[in-house]
């Protein structure tokens, strides 16, 4: 059973969008995964198809109904995929969790917009909250497709090599360490000579090293623990 995705939000024709393209295309065109897109709006109930209201209590905005959003949920069949809502009110995409994502049998994301959607819908039909960073967006298409390639990339066949997924940043709690290719010097930079070497074993040292030195300088909050 290939990874299937499905997608709720106010906006189907910003899909598949970057989705489409690259490896992520090629393996979403070669059904290594499927994309399906719904409507919020077409489950409006009046003749405007509104899908929001005035915050309760006051306030700027408008936030996403509960009813809505329910019956918009509840078309798309239920099975042991994970229901994601993108929200910078969510717990932060990791690499960890892409990976544990990407073994399932895919996932169904709403999309948020205006200030948000009410939040007992989130209750009610067991949503999980998920943000893509410190920063907020003016809805969650952009990071449902951020959240999708991460997933989608680690699916088997999608990416040239499998050790593309493996040795990369936050796979081993770190960064990843520098590359380097042709021309051997560029603009007086020469490449390291242990990578011109041929010998794997001080290769590999150095990339640890580098890998290590890099996320000191730049993300050492995530070498706490180790």
């Amino acid at each position: 059973m290939s990874f299937s995705a499905d997608v709720i939000t106010l906006f189907p024709e910003l899909f598949p969008g970057p989705l489409g393209a690259s490896v992520i295309g090629r393996g979403l065109g070669e059904g290594l995964w499927s994309l399906k897109v719904t409507q919020l709006r077409d489950f409006a109930t009046d003749r405007h198809r509104t899908v929001d209201d005035t915050p309760a209590g006051g306030g700027p905005g408008m936030v996403i109904r509960a009813d809505v959003a329910a019956a918009a949920l509840d078309s798309i069949p239920l099975d042991n995929r994970p229901r994601l809502l993108m929200t910078p009110r969510g717990e932060q995409l990791t690499q960890k969790k892409a990976r544990l994502w990407s073994k399932g049998d895919g996932l169904v994301i709403f999309c948020a917009r205006y200030e948000g959607v009410d939040e007992r819908i989130i209750k009610a039909r067991n949503l999980i909250p998920v943000s893509i960073g410190d920063y907020v967006l003016s809805g969650g298409e952009v990071a449902a497709m951020a959240l999708l390639e991460s997933c989608v990339r680690l699916l088997p066949n999608v990416m040239g090599s499998d050790m593309s997924g493996v040795e990369e940043s936050f796979e081993n709690g770190a960064l990843e360490y520098a590359h380097f290719t042709r021309p051997a010097e560029f603009e007086e930079q020469k490449i390291p000579e242990v990578l011109l070497s041929g010998n794997h074993s001080k290769i590999s040292a150095w990339r640890d090293e580098e890998a290590l030195t890099t996320t000191l300088k730049l993300r050492p909050d995530l070498l706490k623990g180790r």
